[in-house]
């Protein structure tokens, strides 16, 4: 729902109030829910507004009240979709790790490191590349191999800086 200026809603509040006593009855409110989708019985109307009609003033407090909460809805809603994002992202992750995880004990050594990127093709021995340099870069617990947390924030701080991903 887009916001309009104070005349604009000035213009829809008279062409609501048919009979122009200044007032937006309830009744004629709902067609115009009605009309944009928003649906909704005239009892639920009355308990949202607390009044049978509306002067303008009233008419621009429910605009605003009803603007706001469209947007809440939509932030709600996108972050509803980050976390659904978020979640894929994570599930991608496991699964790449398990790639390189060849043994199945939670970590990456470098072995399977070197292992994994020869069969990719990535892994060229004559550059002298050492996959415990690589690894001692994410490897925050100085362990000699890298956990699934570290491996995330290795593929996550390369994807965030356009490095391609292992």
């Amino acid at each position: 729902m887009s916001t309009l200026n104070e005349s604009h809603i000035q213009r829809i509040f008279d062409k609501l109030d048919e009979d122009e006593d200044g007032l937006v009855s309830l009744d004629e409110l709902k067609g115009l829910l009605d009309k944009i989708g928003a649906c909704t019985g005239l009892d639920e109307l009355q308990s949202l507004v607390g009044k049978t009609s509306l002067n303008f003033i009233d008419f621009l407090f429910f605009y605003e009240a009803m603007v706001k909460k469209n947007n809440e809805e939509k932030k709600s809603k996108e972050d509803k979709n980050n976390n659904i994002i978020d979640n894929n992202l994570e599930d991608d992750l496991v699964e790449a790790f398990k790639v390189f995880d060849l043994n199945g004990d939670g970590f990456i050594s470098c072995e399977e490191l070197q292992k994994v990127l020869s069969r990719l093709g990535l892994w060229d021995e004559n550059e002298g590349s050492d996959c415990k340099n690589m690894i001692h870069m994410y490897d925050t617990n100085l362990d000699g191999v890298l956990d699934f947390e570290e491996f995330k924030s290795m593929m996550l701080v390369s994807n965030s800086e356009g490095i391609p991903n292992l």
